[in-house]
């Protein structure tokens, strides 16, 4: 974790530092998940993941940003877990990087190859999500052990509204969590589930 980055906040914390925390920090973009972060993303799970130290790691976002939806006017909630603050954290994917790409680029430039990094660490990681978990802020959410969601989190895969499906697993890790026809629902209308 020391290695400096772009588009995240990495650091260990607790009482003994056993615990990995990364921050998505890319507000002006409202945390989109860009190929950028995406591979920091991956790095610093990498790194994490071999610290001795480290038992288990959070993802969150930042304070003021929260994917797809502009700037709110009220200060952001922090929640305490134990000794972490968690903030309202969760993006979704760059649309304005992936809008020109065909699907053979997409397909054979390894598009959202490093994207399943999270779901095969192998210490436990922990989204902690408050505010909107949107398209791929879902699936990342989703990739993560446990989900903890704050009183204003939302979930959802509006990429329908789009002309698409999710793409980096949400339609078979969403079924999972949280049953087929609300899957379906959520895949196929774009609506949002709250916590």
């Amino acid at each position: 974790a020391g290695a400096p980055f772009q588009y995240l906040a990495v650091q260990k914390t607790g009482a003994r530092q056993s615990v990995g925390l990364i921050q998505l920090n890319r507000p002006q973009a409202l945390n989109a998940l860009c190929e950028g972060l995406m591979e920091e993303l991956q790095h610093a799970l990498e790194a994490l993941e071999s610290d001795p130290q480290v038992g288990a790691i959070v993802i969150t976002g930042s304070q003021k940003a929260f994917a797809g939806r502009a700037g709110g006017h009220s200060p952001p909630h922090i929640w305490r877990i134990r000794s972490l603050t968690l903030f309202p954290s969760a993006a979704g994917a760059d649309i304005k990087e992936m809008q020109n790409k065909t699907f053979q680029e997409c397909y054979s430039g390894a598009f959202l190859a490093g994207w399943d990094k999270v779901a095969t660490v192998r210490k436990p990681v922990i989204a902690a999500v408050n505010g909107y978990a949107l398209g791929g802020g879902c699936e990342l959410a989703m990739m993560c052990d446990i989900i903890y969601a704050g009183e204003k989190a939302q979930f959802g895969q509006p990429e329908i509204l789009l002309g698409t499906i999710p793409g980096a697993g949400g339609t078979q890790r969403l079924t999972r969590a949280v049953g087929k026809s609300l899957a379906m629902e959520m895949v196929l209308t774009g609506d949002r589930i709250s916590a």
